[in-house]
């Protein structure tokens, strides 16, 4: 990898009020001044943003992940991309680490939005030129977005975390067949076998998982259930009550998106056999960090590295969800 690093004079870096401390650590890892960001409410609770430094013929970064109050993020998010196309930015980057409205992708009901892509289209409205994110819900919101779109993946932050543990006895599991692939993709790198469960979502917080799609996993002593979000708990529930009665004694959970929302991180720990939940940091940490079992891994070094690379003209394809980590 080159040692080739921004110039700190030619870029600005912004952050909401989301996910703060991995703006910082992005930053850090970069080598360049996170600058201020004055966010208030006017009486009539209009935000009011300014933006702390001059952004003028600069290439500008606003990092924002889509949590919880997600409408009051995404609203922080436009303002300050529309600030800074007002505000003469040559290039304007919306790096959204955890981008939420993913999960509307498609319309399964009358009279309902595809969210993700409108989001998508106000994203560009608002002035950015670019979005770069991590592990969408499903493929096709990559589509969504006119203008250059990068979904990284966290699969080489996961792939080093679980390679110093011991993998024998141990299976790759997805909750559904839409995180198949990507399960597949760290159980290659893991040299493990992947199985996959058959999934039916019965409402935003019940699923239904009738079986296992995949090698048998009898023979098995562990099972890693991987996803790409954890919002409420109910398919890592469900998923772990088949594996437990096939006979899985122990279950380590990892996904990218640690919301963990409604006690989802009490109902897990509440599992004795599932020992450890690995999350990244693209969601701050609405729960105690104290937990026994959750571990929160950064992803700061991989979208430092992409906004690095991409600075530089340099290929990220590595980088992406269908990339090919060498890591």
């Amino acid at each position: 990898m080159t040692t080739e690093s921004i110039d700190p004079g030619d870029v600005r870096f912004f952050s909401g009020n989301s996910n703060r401390q991995l703006a910082a650590d992005i930053v850090t890892y970069l080598g360049v001044p996170l600058d201020e960001t004055h966010i208030t409410r006017f009486s009539n609770d209009n935000l009011y943003i300014q933006l702390g430094a001059s952004v003028r013929s600069r290439k500008v970064f606003i990092i924002q992940s889509l949590c919880p109050p997600v409408n009051d993020h995404l609203m922080e998010l436009l303002m300050m991309l529309n600030i800074a196309q007002a505000a003469g930015a040559t290039e304007i980057h919306a790096i959204i680490p955890y981008f939420s409205f993913a999960r509307s992708d498609k319309k399964d009901a009358a009279r309902i939005c595809i969210t993700a892509r409108l989001v998508a289209d106000l994203l560009q409205t608002a002035g950015a030129s670019h979005v770069m994110t991590m592990m969408l819900h499903s493929p096709q919101v990559h589509g969504f977005f006119s203008i250059p779109t990068d979904p990284l993946s966290s699969r080489p932050i996961f792939k080093r975390y679980f390679q110093q543990r011991d993998l024998s006895d141990t299976i790759v599991v997805a909750p559904d067949m839409g995180n198949a692939k990507s399960a597949a993709r760290l159980a290659t790198n893991l040299g493990l076998p992947i199985a996959a469960g058959n999934k039916e979502r019965i409402s935003d917080t019940q699923v239904k998982i009738s079986g296992i799609v995949g090698p048998q996993i009898q023979g098995c002593r562990r099972a890693l259930i991987y996803d790409d979000e954890i919002a409420t708990g109910g398919s890592i529930l469900e998923m772990s009550r088949i594996l437990i009665e096939q006979g899985i004694k122990e279950i380590w959970v990892a996904c990218t998106h640690g919301v963990l929302v409604r006690g989802a991180l009490d109902k897990l720990t509440a599992v004795p056999e599932i020992t450890e939940i690995v999350v990244t940091d693209t969601v701050p940490a609405s729960v105690p960090l104290h937990n026994s079992k959750l571990k929160v891994v950064s992803v700061a070094s991989i979208f430092g590295e992409a906004i690095r690379r991409n600075f530089l003209r340099q290929s990220i394809g590595d980088l992406f969800v269908f990339g090919d980590d060498n890591a």
